[in-house]
């Protein structure tokens, strides 16, 4: 039995990374413009074969300009941070012990708004390259914050002190952010085109901004999966059985703070990917985060492309942000989702 269940997993893994990959290449080739096959393809072997990197050379054509200049870099943007998503939506559902939660909860996302709001105002700035570093901050500073409240008094952060915490500083950051873009238009034009969620306008800057910092939260994150389905059990059990309660919950929050903050700091907030994506993956997985988080992390870029091909195909000539299409697609899904109570159970 657990054999077949080992080799299903593993076959549900490898049918998403075939389905991913062609996925990428219909973002490569799909966009509010059309270009033909052959120039995508001469447009991506030329990028491949280039030895400065994908994204360095020079354009040879309008049409490479746009395959490798705009295309290119908004995939791999588009496909990281739906990776990064849908992990940490699934560490925050397993350590918050909450089917409803997501980034949004923990403060991260406001940490982010607020401080990109504020550079925009003290700074003037107005591309994306220029404020992500200070959204990252802002995550980061929410995320130890709310860690650190959770864990006054009783000396350990709770699934329910840190959904607490997470409530009060995100009202409070909320409010200091809406003050900012109140009082200045001009900052109000810059941080709503970010705070709607979208990776188009994004050049390879921002994506070899972020890289690092997804990549070190991913690996964060498949080294406290063990620890997660201990600690699923109960503090006292899974302390019973060995596991160090702080270290374990602190490595989690640490993959959490990095994947969600640089994510949300590239991309704006991005509504309902880290909600819905984990359950989907449990339906295949079980509770069992060794495998919930990887199945977690191709579903969430896998539905992040998705949302974004057909935000570039339902308004052509213009196009539909990606926060906007996974809100619309995500809401209805997941209220008849959550439906199914046996669906939702952690």
């Amino acid at each position: 039995m657990l054999g077949n269940s080992r080799r299903r997993r593993l076959s549900g893994l490898l049918a998403l990374m075939v389905l991913l990959l062609l996925t990428v290449l219909a973002s490569v080739a799909i966009g509010t413009r059309s270009l033909a096959p052959g120039t995508v393809y001469d447009a991506v072997r030329h990028a491949i074969a280039c030895q400065g990197g994908p994204f360095s050379c020079a354009a040879g054509s309008t049409a490479e300009e746009i395959v490798r200049g705009l295309r290119l870099p908004r995939t791999a943007l588009g496909l990281v941070t739906g990776v990064a998503l849908g992990i940490a939506g699934a560490l925050i559902q397993g350590y918050t012990r909450n089917p409803l939660a997501d980034a949004g909860l923990l403060g991260l996302n406001a940490g982010a708004a607020f401080l990109a709001a504020l550079s925009i105002y003290l700074f003037a700035f107005s591309a994306p390259e220029q404020y992500i570093w200070f959204a990252f901050a802002g995550a980061l500073i929410a995320g130890v914050v709310v860690f650190g409240a959770s864990a006054i008094g009783g000396g350990r952060a709770s699934p329910l002190s840190l959904v607490l915490a997470g409530a009060a500083v995100t009202a409070f950051l909320q409010a200091m952010t809406n003050a900012i873009v109140l009082l200045d238009p001009a900052s109000l034009d810059t941080y709503r085109f970010w705070v709607v969620g979208t990776v188009a306008g994004r050049d390879a800057a921002v994506f070899w901004q972020v890289l690092p910092f997804l990549a070190f939260g991913v690996l964060l994150a498949l080294i406290a999966s063990p620890g997660l389905n201990l600690l699923s059990l109960g503090d006292d059990v899974a302390r019973g059985l060995g596991v160090n309660i702080g270290r374990s919950r602190a490595l989690g929050l640490a993959a959490i703070v990095l994947l969600s903050g640089a994510s949300t700091a590239a991309v704006g907030p991005i509504a309902f990917l880290g909600l819905v994506v984990p359950h989907l993956a449990r339906v295949i997985t079980g509770p069992d985060y060794r495998w919930l988080v990887p199945y977690s992390g191709l579903i969430g870029g896998l539905l992040l492309l998705i949302a974004d091909i057909i935000g570039r195909v339902v308004a052509r000539p213009g196009e539909l942000q990606v926060g906007l299409m996974l809100a619309v697609v995500g809401a209805p899904f997941f209220i008849a989702f959550v439906r199914r109570p046996k669906l939702v159970s952690l």
